[in-house]
């Protein structure tokens, strides 16, 4: 007849040896304990890669090893509910190849290399999800930097407009410089202006043209004598001989 009470002893002082600074005993009748499961790289101090832990508590039927243990997920860091779903499956698909034998430490083992292989699947696939997050931003940055690609067609259709504009800004200038010209530049320009006056005379027909003869009136008291003379010291009153 198997002594199961025995066993169970047996295999839980072998487990406080292996465990001894990890492993928890919360009961002895049925026997309770719990060991956590965790990362080689698990540190809760660490805020950015803390890595993932979880507490798990099995307790001993009175005929284990014949029947599976009850096993519970306890305390958890960094552990996905999905996650603590798959490792729990795990560990019980585990009992299952196990059962008639002292299982704990190998569920124990099994389920710590599970969860290390797939905290380095997760965190790889993060990395590669960041790095491809960063070359879509820095793709996404150089092609604002680099601008539309040109083509041959689209050069053309730039280079097209921007002669269109270069003429239109070249009339726009003729046209502003003429509405600024001089008198004088108008007047050789358009040799028609010479006529302008004549033209006006003209137009008057038969029209008398009033002058004022105030106007000339103080013409003898302008000293245009001196100012002649200045202009041509050979001159002499009455010399109309130029």
């Amino acid at each position: 007849m198997t002594d199961y009470k025995q066993d169970q002893q047996d295999e839980l002082e072998a487990l406080e040896s292996i465990y001894s600074e990890e492993i928890d005993i919360i009961g002895d009748s049925p026997h309770r304990f719990t060991i956590p499961i965790k990362t080689e790289d698990f540190d809760p101090d660490e805020d950015e890669n803390p890595g993932r832990m979880v507490l798990v508590k099995f307790e001993l039927t009175p005929t284990y090893p014949a029947e599976p243990p009850i096993i519970e997920m306890e305390e958890e860091e960094n552990m996905e509910e999905e996650l603590l779903d798959e490792l729990k499956a795990f560990m019980e698909s585990q009992v299952e190849e196990n059962l008639g034998m002292a299982m704990i430490f190998t569920l124990v083992t099994a389920a710590i290399e599970w969860l290390g292989e797939k905290h380095d699947t997760l965190k790889r696939e993060a990395e590669e999800a960041a790095k491809r997050k960063q070359e879509l931003e820095e793709e996404e940055e150089r092609k604002k930097l680099e601008g539309t690609k040109v083509t041959i067609e689209s050069f053309l259709a730039w280079k097209a407009e921007f002669d269109r504009e270069q003429l239109e800004k070249k009339i726009s200038k003729e046209k502003s410089s003429k509405d600024k010209l001089s008198g004088k530049e108008l007047f050789r320009q358009d040799k028609t202006l010479n006529d302008s006056d004549i033209k006006f005379l003209a137009n008057t027909g038969d029209v008398a043209v009033t002058v004022d003869e105030s106007l000339f009136e103080d013409l003898d008291d302008l000293d245009l004598e001196d100012e002649e003379e200045s202009d041509d010291p050979g001159w002499k009153p009455g010399d109309d001989s130029d």
